[in-house]
């Protein structure tokens, strides 16, 4: 969809004109990898399309070119290295800078569950947590549920997920990831004797749910290959899991599934959800052995979420509703045709969801593209908002297990405000701060200033910019800008506070997310309008703030980078190709770049998950569009920025092979001198190193290649 600039003039820079800053740091005259190229047709329709560096794909199938994957992945590792070696000493630098900040020995506000109060604390020099709880009170001797520093000894990598305490307390089921593919073996803990029960579940997502038998365990089953949920089975304790029932199947390989209980604890729910459609089924929790019975079929266009409030079941739906409303129906009668509306939808304001105690109903809102929340007292149905007071902020309902209690504990944070749990009592109005995100080495919100700003797209939308700088700090074409946005899913990039991005705030940068077309911040219509047929207003949206602060002198092309990850890792391609002259620099990090490809296998993992959102390229008009802006295959000959992509080998999501055949056509395609860089974690997948700290030496390199180009040194 191209549409046509609004602006009276655009300035188009050149990649290579600003030759002060490519002097700024001397890089290494080492030669990048040379990937080998063999033909491989992958077109459809009628349409040719080479994909050259097709064989990457080998190392997970155990290909003929399995062993050649590792080493081309190595070599461009060694690249990296020593195109990055005078940084080094910097990156280690920024590292200890950054570590230095996390307050090693800590210990999270603790949440009271079924008599117990449950939390995590660290120790100094420890990557992980120890699980821990009191009964009753905060003075009772502290019983440690799991040490996952204990547990990870010996492991590059280590997830532990899912902790799921059985009713009478005395059992701990608990999700253990140690390769980084996000499938996971559920063990199941006796918390009074500390021993393991026999019982391992593979495959499986980290998340489980108890029957209030104290003996029945409900799971997601996931598929060995494409990673897809795919069944829900009950395991009984003591038998053998591969005997375990199948509760309930999914036939469309579109739709995620997963198990659940309701705050109640008086319903295990079963969820069946795709973009746009989803389906529940119910059982009464206190009846393992039951059925489940449909709460509502799946209806065309039609999403749907649940839960149970005494003698109703409550619904948050978009149908007939595009920003969603809220309902209510008997517990005996779920159908549609009962559903009564309790919120009507309204046009400038999105339902996003609710959280639900006894007397009190809690209605996440969003409005401006900033969250509220509202409080119902459902006795009498007086409501009224918690106030928060900044321009740009997020706030949500943290952990609040308690069905009966009229305390709400949520987070509040912002650019500029460390992450803050606050108790608030929904009957009085009152609130407390628990924990402030302690900063170590003083940290003073006073000396940094947030703005919300709004950029014009090309066909006259507003796009909310949120942004953070240092005081002090001049805004002129000199000023160096990091631009980061996402734009997919519906997901909405709220302004949050990051203790590592001090160190670009304090050399300098300012830092912007541009809250574009394709997430939801402005509400449903938001997403529509970034997806599918539309999705190339995400990247007019980006490119669009991107113009705007370059005409508003924040920055200029020779400054200006942007950043995203995964879904944004998309964006990133697709705007080096649209408009390479308006960055200094772009890190593309776990990039979807090769959509054609990954969108036409089916047994890539999460492929049928997505076609609601890009579309499925079987369909021809869908092959052509996302043809038309997929980055693998509008890669030029012509000059593209300074680039930084990294990976994951054991990525889940967003394969290896995309980032690194992308890096290997760009290569062979790009005419000019700036550096192009591929960093691939060997050991980990899509979110990164596991423990509290490695992940930092990502963000340093990140920063280092930043600062590099803009000449600091420290």
């Amino acid at each position: 969809m191209r549409i046509i600039l609004p602006f009276l003039a655009v300035i188009i820079f050149s990649c290579n004109q600003n030759k002060d800053v490519n002097e700024a740091y001397q890089w290494p005259g080492a030669t990048p990898p040379v990937a080998e190229m063999k033909d491989h047709e992958t077109g459809m329709h009628g349409d040719k399309r080479n994909d050259e560096y097709y064989w990457m794909a080998d190392f997970f199938s155990k290909g003929p070119d399995s062993n050649k994957v590792v080493d081309y992945l190595k070599a461009e590792n060694a690249y990296t290295d020593t195109m990055m070696a005078d940084t080094k000493k910097f990156e280690e630098d920024l590292f200890a800078e950054m570590k230095g900040r996390i307050k090693e020995k800590d210990e999270s506000v603790p949440v009271f569950s079924n008599g117990y109060w449950y939390y995590t604390r660290s120790e100094e020099g420890q990557q992980y947590f120890k699980y821990c709880r009191k009964k009753g009170s905060l003075d009772a001797k502290e019983e440690m549920l799991l040490d996952v520093d204990k547990m990870a000894e010996g492991h590059p990598y280590y997830s532990a997920v899912g902790f799921n305490v059985s009713p009478d307390n005395k059992l701990l089921a608990y999700g253990v990831d140690t390769v980084s593919r996000r499938q996971y073996t559920i063990y199941v803990k006796n918390l009074e004797t500390g021993e393991l029960i026999k019982d391992a579940i593979f495959p499986a997502s980290g998340g489980s749910e108890w029957g209030n038998d104290n003996k029945t365990l409900f799971y997601t089953a996931t598929n060995p290959k494409t990673l897809l949920s795919e069944k829900i089975k009950r395991h009984t304790l003591g038998t053998d899991p591969k005997k375990d029932v199948v509760v309930y199947a999914e036939k469309d390989k579109s739709n995620y599934i997963g198990v659940g209980k309701t705050k109640s604890e008086k319903y295990i729910i079963i969820a069946s959800s795709a973009t746009m459609s989803s389906e529940y089924r119910i059982l009464d929790a206190d009846k393992p052995e039951g059925d489940f019975e449909v709460f509502q079929p799946r209806m065309k266009n039609v999403l749907y979420d649940i839960d149970h409030q005494n003698d109703k079941f409550l619904v948050v739906t978009n149908k007939d509703a595009l920003n969603f409303k809220l309902m209510e129906t008997p517990l005996n009668n779920t159908g549609v045709e009962h559903w009564k509306e309790v919120i009507p939808t309204r046009k400038d304001v999105l339902l996003e969801g609710i959280d639900v105690f006894k007397d009190f109903l809690v209605i996440t809102e969003r409005k401006n593209g900033l969250l509220q929340l509202r409080i119902r007292n459902v006795n009498n149905n007086a409501e009224h908002y918690v106030d928060f007071g900044e321009p740009a902020y997020t706030a949500y309902a943290s952990s609040n297990p308690e069905y009966d209690s009229k305390n709400l504990r949520y987070v509040y944070t912002s650019l500029t405000t460390p992450n803050s749990v606050y108790d608030y009592n929904m009957e009085t109005k009152g609130k407390e701060l628990k924990k402030r995100q302690e900063v170590i080495g003083g940290y003073n919100p006073e000396e940094y200033v947030t703005e919300r700003l709004y950029a014009e797209a090309r066909d006259g939308v507003k796009i909310p910019i949120s942004l953070v700088y240092k005081k002090g700090t001049e805004k002129n074409e000199k000023t160096p800008l990091l631009l980061y946005a996402y734009g997919s899913y519906g997901n909405s990039m709220d302004a949050a506070f990051s203790s590592t991005r001090l160190s670009l705030l304090d050399r300098g940068f300012i830092y912007a997310i541009a809250h574009v077309r394709g997430g939801q911040e402005m509400g449903r219509q938001w997403y529509e309008d970034g997806k599918l047929f539309k999705k190339k207003n995400t990247f007019f949206d980006f490119i669009d703030c991107a113009e705007y602060l370059i005409k508003g002198k924040f920055t200029s092309p020779a400054h200006l980078y942007a950043e995203g990850g995964s879904a944004g890792g998309l964006l990133m391609g697709a705007i080096s190709n649209l408009r390479p002259d308006l960055w200094r620099g772009i890190i593309a990090d776990v990039p979807f770049v090769d959509v054609v490809t990954t969108m036409l296998d089916e047994s890539i993992p999460l492929t049928t998950n997505e076609f609601d959102e890009w579309g499925n390229p079987k369909n021809k008009e869908f092959y052509t569009f996302m043809k038309s802006y997929s980055p693998y295959d509008n890669v030029e000959k012509k000059a593209y920025p300074n680039m930084l992509v990294t990976t994951g080998l054991h990525d889940s999501q967003v394969q290896y092979f995309e980032p690194a055949k992308w890096v290997a056509r760009l290569r062979t395609h790009k005419t000019d001198k700036n550096v192009l860089l591929l960093k691939t974690n060997m050991e980990a997948g899509h979110g990164g190193a596991s423990g509290r700290f490695e992940y930092l030496k990502e963000v340093a390199l990140q920063f280092a290649f930043m600062f590099a180009l803009e000449g600091i040194r420290e």
